[in-house]
């Protein structure tokens, strides 16, 4: 009893030419669609048409063909009869000996299905007569994301609670199809006519999704840019759309039991836009500012700068000027320098005033040469750089 499989994969045409009337999915159906009733489809001048018909209903001999992405569920009194995930042409059939109840396909899909099957199928002899449905195989897009006000989360990039106002898509896949029309289709979706749709306004279940997503958004943030695989880095996110899905789709499991409890799962996401609090906005400045100035790219940056300012203090100033702005640098410790130059920008006694040993230093050739030397052996100037601050003190 059950389904004998006539032939499998993609049939085009061919099934629709030599079966004058068989079970569907409807035409014109949404690409978001995730559960329809079969439709009869008959002869329309030698080839298939899709008819105003909305019963499901088959029976004995009943042809059905099961286009790619889609599989095909037999239910009767609320029971599972039958299932098949592989495309092509089925015909029902209550008596036959070489007939299965179930083809559930390759891949991740099969032990899956198999394990739900055990547990939902009808338990004695199904009738002569059963309910034909399509559920969707294939990822469902278009399913929307967003909140009205600042999620929250720990960041380990800043090392602090960020916040920001978040929107994006996201797309579903029904990756246990018997156990998401027996655990969470509403009854009602059961009926002929019925479509069930996530992105419908009107389901109250895909409703209830959207609520589940928002409200995993902020774990799912928190553990992506605690992760560090992914850098920490929150401005990976909107490059990285599978990486976050998998994050978002494991706070919604650990929080709803998406798939163990109703076989659906996020495949990949897309983020809009991250509008970042105010006070995350400033953080982030100000942690951008201390990376750039940080390590062997801060202290490149501050021995260009002191290079700038030796050009322009011995143009101005003489070697005087050139020994002043090697004190300041040296002094404000710019760029986090990894190697502190000697004597340069130390205190001098309490006692002393600041500016009364720097008179004879300007005049001292010997000792503006020892501080030259010193900073040349600290990184802070090139030999070039030497070489000129050099000549100038000797009047060369």
């Amino acid at each position: 009893m059950g389904l004998i499989q006539a032939a499998v994969g993609a049939l085009g045409g061919t099934f629709a030419d030599q079966w004058k009337d068989f079970y569907t999915v409807p035409t014109g159906l949404a690409p978001t669609a995730a559960l329809v009733a079969a439709v009869p489809q008959g002869q329309n001048a030698g080839r298939g048409s899709n008819t105003k018909g909305s019963d499901s209903i088959i029976s004995n001999g009943s042809k059905i063909l099961v286009p790619e992405g889609y599989g095909l569920l037999l239910m009767q009194d609320g029971a599972i009869t039958g299932f098949a995930a592989e495309a092509g042409a089925y015909e029902w059939s209550s008596e036959a000996q070489d007939s299965q109840s179930i083809f559930a396909g390759n891949g991740i899909v099969s032990p899956l299905i198999t394990t739900s099957w055990e547990r939902f199928k009808f338990g004695g002899q199904p009738g002569s007569q059963q309910r034909a449905y399509f559920v969707a195989l294939k990822e469902l897009p278009n399913n929307r994301f967003g909140t009205q006000s600042e999620i929250y989360w720990d960041d380990a990039y800043m090392n602090a609670q960020v916040g920001a106002i978040t929107r994006g898509t996201y797309t579903m896949k029904i990756v246990d199809p018997i156990l998401f029309v027996k655990s969470f289709v509403p009854a009602k979706y059961l009926e002929p006519g019925q479509v069930f749709d996530f992105t419908d306004i009107e389901n109250d279940a895909a409703s209830q999704l959207f609520n589940e997503v928002v409200g995993s958004l902020a774990p799912a943030f928190s553990m992506y840019t605690n992760d560090p695989s992914k850098g920490n880095r929150i401005t990976k996110i909107q490059q990285d759309s599978i990486g976050f899905a998998h994050s978002l789709s494991a706070a919604v499991e650990q929080n709803y039991q998406w798939s163990s409890a109703r076989g659906l799962e996020i495949a990949s996401t897309a983020i809009i836009a991250i509008e970042y609090d105010e006070n995350t906005r400033e953080l982030l400045r100000n942690v951008q500012r201390a990376d750039a100035l940080s390590g062997a790219r801060g202290n490149s940056n501050l021995q260009a700068s002191v290079a700038a300012g030796f050009e322009s203090a011995g143009e101005t100033g003489g070697a005087g000027g050139i020994f002043g702005m090697g004190m300041a640098a040296g002094a404000t410790g710019l760029g986090g320098l990894q190697q502190p130059v000697p004597g340069v920008g130390a205190q001098s006694t309490p006692a002393a005033p600041a500016a009364a040993p720097a008179a004879p230093a300007a005049n001292d050739p010997m000792a503006q040469l020892a501080k030259f030397k010193e900073m040349l052996d600290a990184g802070l100037i090139t030999q070039e750089d030497y070489d000129a601050a050099k000549a100038k003190a000797l009047g060369l």
